[in-house]
């Protein structure tokens, strides 16, 4: 065992016994930072117009800060973003994460030099805790890839500028450096398809032991790998003993990477996002993933079907139940106050706080009152997959309003197998029933004839990486929504199908 593993087994043991620590205290960390986090900010401009020197408890901040999203927050980040100091935070940001908008071009999430410490941290314990539990660190000594976006960053008025992935780039610890993979010439590759296949040159004969990225876009990589050597990734690479993901649930992907890689890898999920590294899984034998209370975050909870009520409850860590859906909202040593990250999260405990992503608030699929949510697709599909030994490579969901005259309306499913089930009448009979033993408004559509049971079409191979790169969303960090609530991803999906 060489010296870093073992240095490694005693920082675990140190970092896993911090963790505890807080965690087994999660309503005095989190009113701390509230109160610490009021502090600091009170004479910024959002301090001052906010009222903050006067905010004595949670409820005057929900009278005096209403929840925002990016575009109700942008009369505040337009002035950061220009130059001027002291709007959001004190002093102006390290860097603005740049990501996709929804509504107006680009966003500009700010990371200052409070919270960009709480990125790296965060990923640095998920694998420590790993260690801490498993006694399992000789995979330090191997190499280690991350798929992410180009390290390259532009400036914007005095500040860097960039993917959140390639801003994290630069604050890879001294002593990993030597093991990451891909060179630095590689990593800054802007065209995706181009990036993996230098990754995959780089890597065929290196000892990697950790890879990670999103799930779809680490098998692209896998894929590539598999056709260049004609073995499965675990004879490829024998000592790979630990994928780390974030992004999307692995669960859809599960089958199809143990048939890629010919064996089970170990694995940690994380939550990552531009506006904060959210939680991590710190047990495998523990469902969902450690809230991280304690890393200049203050957390509120709206129930996910109160959210669009004028007034919905907001509910601090204290209050908050297991197995039920709330929209999170964050406050942060980034500036972002009373901010709705836009994610849909379920609980999984409560001694100590776990989670799992369920969803987005605005990727959902109501077009008749229904409501179905990413956690009900995703379990569907996997029962059905299981039960069929069916394997499947990405999938999205859209309504059919106008179907074929005289029909009902229904869900369509866009697939792509990469092993077709073995009864396709039975996998979509699994899917359905699923959907309507998990959700009573589908059931109810169902049983009253408003909707007929859900029909698949079927996705050529490669048809979502295409329809990906034809939109400038292929690789990186970028994500496919799997719920629609109109149909312009599945309008473009019929036009390759």
């Amino acid at each position: 065992m060489s010296l870093k593993s073992v240095a490694a087994k005693i920082f675990a043991k140190h970092i896993r016994n911090k963790i505890d620590k807080w965690a087994s205290n999660p309503v005095a960390v989190q009113q701390k930072t509230f109160a610490t986090l009021l502090a600091k900010a009170k004479e910024t401009d959002f301090g001052k117009d906010h009222e903050f020197s006067s905010i004595k408890n949670h409820q005057d901040f929900v009278e005096k800060v209403p929840v925002r999203d990016y575009e109700d927050l942008r009369v505040y980040i337009d002035k950061m973003v220009a130059g001027k100091p002291n709007v959001l935070w004190p002093g102006k940001p390290l860097y603005y994460a740049k990501t996709s908008g929804t509504t107006s071009g680009a966003k500009y999430i700010p990371i200052t030099k409070d919270s960009m410490p709480t990125h790296i941290n965060a990923a640095r314990n998920a694998i420590l805790c790993y260690i801490e539990e498993s006694g399992n660190s000789k995979f330090v000594d191997g190499k280690m890839i991350f798929l992410q976006g180009s390290p390259e960053l532009s400036e914007k008025n005095g500040v860097k500028l960039g993917r959140l992935s390639g801003i994290v780039a630069h604050y890879i610890p001294g002593y990993l450096q030597r093991n990451r993979m891909p060179s630095w010439e590689t990593n800054c590759i802007e065209d995706w398809e181009t990036k993996v296949d230098a990754i995959v040159e780089e890597t065929v004969a290196e000892n990697m032991t950790i890879i990670s990225g999103i799930p779809s876009w680490v098998q692209m990589y896998f894929e590539k790998l598999q056709q260049k050597t004609g073995k499965k990734i675990g004879d490829i690479f024998k000592e790979f003993d630990l994928f780390i993901y974030g992004g999307v649930n692995y669960e859809p992907y599960r089958s199809k990477f143990e048939n890629l890689i010919g064996r089970k890898v170990p694995s940690i999920e994380l939550y990552p996002a531009s506006e904060g590294f959210f939680a991590f899984q710190d047990q495998q034998k523990q469902s969902g993933m450690l809230l991280q209370l304690d890393s200049g975050i203050f957390y509120e909870f709206i129930k996910a079907d109160e959210f669009f009520e004028e007034s919905p409850k907001r509910l601090t860590i204290g209050e908050v139940e297991v197995g039920v859906n709330y929209v999170m909202i964050i406050s942060s040593s980034a500036g972002l106050w009373g901010y709705n990250v836009g994610d849909t999260v379920l609980f999984t405990s409560t001694k100590p706080y776990r989670l799992r992503v369920s969803g987005r608030i605005k990727h959902y699929i109501s077009a008749f009152g229904e409501h179905v949510i990413a956690k009900e697709v995703e379990e569907a599909l996997q029962k059905a997959s299981k039960e069929t030994n069916a394997q499947i490579n990405e999938f999205t969901v859209a309504p059919q309003v106008n179907p074929t005259e005289g029909e009902l309306p229904y869900h369509e499913w866009f697939i792509e197998f990469d092993k077709e089930p073995e009864n396709n009448a039975k996998f979509q009979q699994l899917l359905d029933v699923s959907l309507q033993e998990q959700n009573s408004y589908y059931l109810d559509l169902i049983e009253g004839n408003i909707l007929q049971p859900l029909k698949i079409t079927e996705v050529p191979k490669d048809g979502f990486q295409n329809y990906m790169k034809s939109i400038g969303k292929l690789g990186g960090q970028n994500k496919l929504p799997r719920l629609s609530n109109d149909r312009k991803i599945a309008e473009a999906l019929e036009k390759i199908s």
